[in-house]
Formats: C-alpha cells, sequence, structure tokens
C-alpha cells in the first residue's frame, strides 16, 4: 500500500468486536442507525474516481445496505448504476430501507460480467466474515480479480478478515477501501494491507466518545511517536556523554564483525553518549581498522566468574546491552547473553542470540530486571516461539511478549512490537527499501541506544521501528545499511 501519511488515521485501532460497540454506542446517544449507513454510503460514493458505468455488488447485510446508498448518490450524479446481488436484505433491516430508497436497477450476481474501464463497488461482505465466501459470490470474486475493473471495497475487501488480515477464503483485491471511524488490525497487516489498496478513512458522524472502554482489552495502535513522546527526557543544557547512555555490544569474531559493527554505528547516531564494542582481540583488530568514535573492549572466552565479560561489566558503566548480530548460535552466545541480563542491564536480543535460545522463550522470563527487546524476523520468531497459523501477527506476538517477559518486534513489512501487558502496535511506515543485508542490525542499535537514554523497553522498541522506516522512506531505493544510520530523523519527531 503506498499511502503511508499517519496523520490521516487515528492512532487507535478497533477490532470488529470493539468497532459495533462504537456503533452501538453513537446510536445510544441518538444517531440514527439509517443516519450512519447514509454518511458511509455516501462516502464510498465520493471515492468513486472517475466516471465509468458502475456495477454494485451487494450483501443482504449493512455492507450491502451502504452499496445501495452509493448506488442512490452515483445515479442521482448521473453515472450508469447497477445493482447485483445474490440475496435481498432482511425485511425491515436497515439495509431494506436503503434498497428501497435505491431506486435502481437489481440484477443477479449470476448476471455479473465485469470489464477494463468499469468500476465495481464491492459492497458484498464486512470485516467482521468468519467463512469462506463461495457460490455466486465466490464466482463474482473471481471474475472480478481477472477483469481490471476498478474496486472500491466497502470497509474491508470482502473475503478479508478485519481483526487478522487474513483471507477467510477467496478475497476481492481492491484499488481503494472506504473504512469507517477507526482502521481496524486488519487494514494494516499483511496481506490485508495489500489487499485493501489505498485507505481511504470517513467519520460519519461517531466521536471519541463513543470509543468503547474496556479495560480488560489491551490497546493496540498504529506506530507513531504519540507512543513515546512523553518518554523522551530533555536533555538540558548539562547533559554529558554518560546521561546520554553507554551501549554495549558484543561482537563476533574475526570474519564475522561486520554486524555488530553496523549495530554499534546506529546506536552512536541514534543518540547514544558512548557506544562500546567487546569482542575477542582478533575481532577487535578488525574493528579498529574501521572505527574512531567507538570504543573498543577486549573480552576473553570464559565461562567461569572470571570471564572477560564478567570482568567488563564490574569495571564498566554501561547503561544497555546488546547482542546478537554475528555473535554465533552456539552455547557461548547464551552464557554471555546471562551475563549481560544478571548485570542489570536493558538489552536488545537479536539475530543469533535468538537462535542460540533454540526453542526456549520461557528461559528469558524473570532473567532480565531491567528489560529486554527481541527482535525477531518470521523465521527466527517462528523457530523461538512456534506459530499458531489461526492467529493474527498481533496475537501471536502478544503472546510471545508474555512467554518470554519481554517486548517482541515482530519485524517484516508489518512490523507488529508488543510488550508483557498486552499494549501492541503495527508499523505501517516500512517499505521494500529496507530489505537489504544489514538492516536489521542497524534497528537493534537503533533500540539499544533508546534503552541506554532511559527509555522503558516498549517505547524504545516503537521508536527504534519508526526510525528506522522513516530513514528507509528518506533513503529510498538503493540504500544500503551503512548509510541508513546516518538519515535518522530527530527522536523527539512529531
Amino acid at each position: 500500500m503506498a499511502l503511508r501519511d499517519l496523520r490521516l488515521f487515528p492512532p487507535d485501532l478497533l477490532s470488529n468486536a470493539a468497532m459495533a460497540l462504537a456503533d452501538a454506542n453513537a446510536v445510544r446517544r441518538g444517531v440514527p442507525v439509517l443516519d450512519l449507513m447514509e454518511r458511509a454510503g455516501r462516502a464510498v460514493a465520493d471515492a468513486v474516481p472517475f466516471r465509468a458505468p458502475v456495477a454494485i455488488l451487494c450483501g443482504p447485510g449493512n455492507n450491502g445496505g451502504d452499496g445501495y446508498v452509493a448506488a442512490r448518490h452515483l445515479a442521482a450524479e448521473g453515472l450508469d448504476v447497477t445493482v447485483f446481488a445474490y440475496q435481498p436484505p432482511k425485511p425491515g433491516s436497515p439495509a431494506a430501507e436503503m434498497a428501497a430508497r435505491a431506486g435502481c436497477p437489481v440484477r443477479s450476481l449470476a448476471e455479473f460480467q465485469p470489464h477494463r474501464g468499469m468500476i465495481v463497488i464491492d459492497a458484498l461482505y464486512g470485516a467482521g466474515l468468519s467463512r469462506a465466501i463461495e457460490g455466486e459470490a465466490a464466482a463474482a470474486i473471481t471474475r472480478t480479480s481477472t477483469s481490471g475493473a476498478f474496486v472500491v471495497a466497502v470497509d474491508v475487501p470482502s473475503g478479508l478478515s478485519g481483526d487478522t488480515g487474513k483471507a477467510t477464503g477467496p478475497v476481492l483485491p481492491a484499488d481503494r477501501t472506504v473504512t469507517f471511524f477507526r482502521t481496524k488490525p486488519g487494514h494494516w497487516l499483511q496481506p490485508g494491507r495489500q489487499l485493501c489498496g489505498a485507505l481511504i478513512l470517513s467519520r460519519i458522524g461517531l466521536d471519541a466518545s463513543d470509543l468503547p472502554i474496556n479495560p480488560a482489552d489491551p490497546p493496540l495502535w498504529l506506530n507513531g511517536p504519540w507512543l513515546w513522546r512523553a518518554a523522551v527526557q530533555d536533555p538540558g543544557p548539562d547533559v554529558h556523554k554518560f546521561r546520554k547512555g553507554h551501549v554495549l555490544a558484543i561482537s563476533g569474531p574475526e570474519f564475522r564483525t561486520g554486524a555488530a559493527r553496523l549495530s554499534a554505528f546506529a546506536a552512536l547516531h541514534a543518540g547514544a553518549g558512548l557506544v562500546t564494542l567487546a569482542g575477542e582481540a582478533a575481532a577487535l583488530r578488525v574493528h579498529a581498522a574501521h572505527l574512531s568514535a567507538i570504543m573498543l573492549a577486549e573480552i576473553e572466552q570464559g565461562e567461569g566468574e572470571d570471564s572477560g565479560l564478567r570482568t567488563l561489566m564490574k569495571n564498566s558503566r554501561f547503561s544497555a546491552a546488546l547482542i546478537g548480530p554475528a555473535a554465533g548460535i552456539g552455547p557461548e552466545t547464551r552464557r554471555k547473553l546471562a551475563v549481560l541480563l544478571e548485570a542489570g542491564l536493558p538489552a536488545v536480543i537479536d539475530a543469533d542470540a535468538i537462535t542460540a535460545l533454540g526453542n526456549q522463550p520461557e528461559w528469558l522470563a524473570g532473567r532480565s530486571r531491567a528489560g529486554a527487546v527481541l527482535t525477531p524476523h518470521a523465521g527466527e520468531f517462528i523457530r523461538l516461539f512456534g506459530q499458531d497459523v489461526a492467529g493474527s501477527k498481533v496475537e501471536i506476538t502478544r503472546a510471545a511478549a508474555i512467554m518470554s517477559g519481554c517486548v517482541i518486534v515482530h519485524k517484516g513489512p508489518d512490523t507488529v512490537i508488543a510488550a508483557p501487558d498486552g499494549r501492541a502496535a503495527i508499523n505501517i511506515t516500512g517499505g521494500a527499501e529496507l530489505a537489504t543485508a544489514g538492516s536489521g542490525d542497524v534497528l537493534a542499535g537503533i533500540i539499544a541506544a533508546h534503552l541506554g537514554a532511559g527509555l522503558p523497553p516498549f517505547e524504545a522498541a516503537a521508536a527504534g521501528v519508526y526510525r528506522h522506516a522513516e530513514a528507509g522512506r528518506h533513503l529510498g531505493p538503493g540504500l544500503t545499511a551503512d548509510n541508513l544510520a546516518t538519515a535518522l530523523p530527530p527522536l523527539r519527531t512529531g
């Protein structure tokens, strides 16, 4: 989806059930159901981008009712409009009332023959559909998908779950989707984000007082500066480098130093006052040929109380740690991770350190007194946590956060950040430009810098994902991880 301007959308996301409660709250305060349907259908009609023959596919429910309203408005504007339906609305329902007012010819859905140059309004099914579409409706979806017609979806493309962004069966991809009051998780989670096309939000007369209040429902937001702005401290005129945070990054071995160096470089550019790369002597000689502002510290191999890492931790002032980029997937990496967590440092656990945990996320629970952030991509997530294919990405990431006791950054084009207390956010600003070697190492370094500066783990992770994505958008195609960290927007942005 090309449209990525956060200013167009309220940050809070509503599930299907929560949206139904918001509608009910509006009705309770005196907004007639027919008025809500009228405004929704008007918004759909306004989303038609050019004059052309219009076919409106109407289901028997409220989604179809919105379609009948759009039909009336478009016909009044002089467009050639035909409604196709496989079943009439239930007698006495708001949709039946709008069908009666429409005054447009209604033909059987089986007669519908889409073609290029036609506009198709998909008002078959809404966001709450939980079964696969079958019969005439499925056949119409298949015909439309290959026709070249311009498709405008009402609420969500038919066949797409508003809660999970997953298909329940056949789905009609849209060029535009018109939704109402608040967006839903399924608009932003893949493949829903791609299937919705350009997203248009209409408030249709609902306001903030209609939002359902249920303390048992954990909040879900679009990721943006509103999530961390209050946690960012003004450094003041007397700030010094130690107050800005000292990040300790663990290096990989001699011939695998690049990933940790990218992370350290990113931490420095993200705002850390000091960054130290620690590793074996051979690796540090490689680092020394590339670095100036980043400090180096030798740690010897060993697992006892006198290990080099333990000694370094006792003799230095670190405020956050980062382990994983090219660190190695053997038991030594897990031992180093244990030392870092036992020292009470907030930590970013990335890449090889995630793999070194095997399938034991519970090993982390309770070990990090200061909080930790795990940054798995999809493959790493499945190896560590497994995956419930029936759940949404938000649900499985929340479950992983609870299981591990850590904030989880579940990376991808629809990155989800979740905390053990249930808070979660979906990042919508990342693009394909970030799919390049070392991009994840840079993200880990940015988050480590935020932890070192004192941001709580959830806010540190959310801010890191956002700044990382914005830097990628600024640089565009052709970026490399080497220059990504230099394009970061300010932490207080927005």
